[in-house]
């Protein structure tokens, strides 16, 4: 309030009251905490990420929305209601981009079954004994593997594997470029489905799965959006084709990017869905794995074309390799009789 006093020629002066710098930097502060959500939700849902720490930072967009939560208690408890409903508006953004993931939208689907177990091998060191555990409990129909050497492919099949799976196409690198298919039904390589790429080896090939639909299956493993290496990471996705009427595609792999990258948004927006966002697993990280610090970013995926129905996905831990393995259990349409 005001603070009067007499004048000497007669009525009263009034020195107003200084405005409380309390509430000033309160609000400050509010929307401090409350503008990096928001503008993350602005860039998330706009596709707005720019340059390589950005784009890495986005697959961090699940744990961003459970921030969220944290500036809008702030401003509600604060009653500053601009702030409070910005921070609303960020949090159910973020919610709706994320929370699909945990539900699910997955319905029966009825066709052929074909399992399928993606493991990135880390230079050939993922433990084979494990592996081919795998392998056997799932009764998997196609190992989809990257980072795979010459070495790995020679251990896989001693320990079982050239029995189980005895069709492949193999692309085996001394590095981690090298990737490779192993099926138990026969393989048809299509070295023309890919136009020349930079980065790893992404073998396709056609699947012969008796009884379904004709299948081309991709081993995707663009390379991470690290630095220089941005502009080869998004001319993968750029090259990797729409889903087709005239066969299935099934992409599965180490995309090196999460549901949250642009990239990867429009590649699903070409007739993909992710098989794990189906069944409610899309938040089940894959990456790093093995490490002092669990795995906290989800990077593996396998997508399939609109008319593939997911009945399961289960990620597991194998010892030696930073990434954990992916399986998913499909039903793809049936072929002509």
């Amino acid at each position: 309030m005001g603070v009067s006093a007499e004048s000497p020629i007669g009525g009263t002066i009034v020195t107003p009251a200084r405005p409380r710098r309390r509430g000033r930097t309160g609000t400050t502060l509010t929307w401090l905490a409350v503008t990096p959500f928001a503008a993350w939700a602005v860039t998330r849902l706009a596709g707005l990420e720019r340059g390589s720490i950005p784009t890495q930072l986005m697959t961090a967009t699940p744990y961003a929305a459970a921030g969220s939560l944290v500036p809008l208690l702030i401003a509600a408890l604060g009653r500053r209601r601009a702030a409070a409903a910005v921070a609303l508006l960020t949090t159910a953004a973020l919610g709706f981009s994320v929370l699909p993931r945990w539900f699910g939208t997955a319905e029966a689907t009825a066709g052929r079954p074909l399992r399928v177990l993606s493991v990135n091998l880390l230079f050939g060191k993922a433990d084979t004994r494990t592996i081919m555990e795998l392998v056997r409990a799932y009764d998997a129909d196609v190992l989809n593997t990257q980072e795979l050497t010459p070495g790995a492919v020679e251990e896989l099949d001693l320990a079982g594997l050239k029995e189980l799976m005895p069709h492949r196409v193999l692309q085996a690198e001394w590095n981690a470029s090298g990737s490779g298919l192993f099926s138990r039904h026969p393989l048809r390589p299509l070295p023309d489905a890919l136009p020349p790429l930079p980065g790893h080896n992404m073998p396709v090939a056609a699947l012969a799965l008796p009884g379904a639909a004709p299948v081309e299956f991709y081993d995707v493993h663009p390379v991470p959006p690290l630095g220089a290496k941005l502009a080869d990471w998004h001319a993968v996705f750029d090259a990797l084709p729409a889903a087709s009427a005239d066969t299935v595609r099934i992409l599965a792999g180490d995309f090196n990017a999460s549901l949250d990258h642009a990239p990867m948004r429009r590649l699903l927006a070409r007739g993909y869905k992710d098989a794990a966002d189906q069944v409610g697993a899309g938040l089940i990280p894959t990456w790093p794995a093995n490490r002092r610090m669990p795995p906290i970013i989800t990077i593996d995926h396998v997508l399939v074309d609109e008319r593939v129905g997911v009945r399961a996905v289960s990620v597991h831990d194998v010892p030696g390799t930073d990434h954990r393995a992916v399986f998913a259990e499909l039903s793809v349409p049936y072929g002509p009789a």
